[in-house]
């Protein structure tokens, strides 16, 4: 059975789902997208992902096309006619299709293109590479300065992931001007002295919803936080690592670029952040 996916204003078999190949997300990446999670049938930190998604489209200049209340309708409804469980709705909204290719924005009255689907991922909460943490290794950040605008440019994100599987990683972190920025698709950490260190947020880095949450849910466990750079070289000498994000929660990190980080294995604050994590986001799902 295919899914059943929404595609402006309308429910669809996948199958029967077409988007024009003059959409400005086709030709020009002239798009922003959300994943929001998941579990036992209910959607972890939806708030935070339609606030950041009005963000990135305030700062397009886009237009909005749902209210709150009507996404969390839709994401509902797609939950339900697809049985899911535990997975991801993926969202993404384009600014339409003008009916050719042309640079400039299309006139007002064109409307974007809205797209939402979900993806099944068994294993989402009790994932084996939570017990194992990830190895990544480092990448230069070349991409565009807007980070923080959570648009479907995603090629170069994608070249790291790819970089690091022929490294024989499982991802990267990107650096700039000596300094960790983030992962392909989440923020990074590094914890030291039970002091748990992440960028702090600016255009360089993407607003992390996940990163969001959890700062909030270590603030109330008295869980020291600086928000600050750090270098791989700090890293390296770190006590542990991890990345966050909305398909992968609270991660540990073991090795990078080759070198283990203590005894290779997930330390015991990545592991109690990522139990805290899907606690506290479990109460709070709707």
């Amino acid at each position: 059975m295919s899914r059943i996916v929404y595609l402006n204003g309308d429910y669809l078999q996948e199958a029967e789902a077409k988007v024009s190949i003059f959409d400005r997300g086709y030709v020009f990446a002239d798009a922003v997208y959300e994943v929001t999670s998941v579990v036992d049938g209910k959607l972890l930190d939806f708030d935070g992902h339609c606030a950041r998604l009005e963000r990135s489209l305030n700062e397009l200049a886009m237009q909005h096309p749902l209210t709150k209340e009507a996404l969390l309708t839709v994401h509902r409804e797609l939950v339900a006619r697809n049985g899911l469980d535990e997975g991801m709705v993926y969202l993404q909204i384009s600014r339409g299709n003008a009916g050719d290719r042309d640079f400039a924005f299309p006139p007002d009255d064109v409307p974007p293109t809205v797209v939402l689907f979900t993806q099944a991922v068994p294993n989402l909460v009790d994932t084996p590479k939570a017990k194992t943490g990830i190895r990544v290794i480092s990448v230069p950040d070349i991409r565009w300065g807007r980070r923080d605008i959570k648009t479907v440019q995603l090629l170069y994100p994608s070249m790291a992931k790819m970089m690091a599987k022929k490294a024989g990683a499982d991802d990267g972190w990107f650096v700039e001007d000596g300094f960790v920025t983030e992962g392909t698709a989440n923020n990074a950490y590094i914890v030291k002295g039970g002091k748990i260190i992440t960028r702090a947020l600016s255009n360089d880095i993407l607003h992390g919803i996940t990163r969001a949450a959890l700062l909030v849910y270590a603030a109330e466990a008295q869980m020291e936080v600086i928000e600050r750079s750090f270098t791989i070289e700090e890293a390296l000498a770190a006590d542990e690592a991890f990345i966050t994000g909305a398909s992968t929660f609270v991660m540990p990190v073991v090795e990078i670029d080759g070198v283990k980080l203590g005894s290779g294995t997930p330390g015991p604050v990545a592991t109690r952040l990522r139990e805290l994590y899907i606690a506290e986001s479990r109460k709070r799902a709707v």
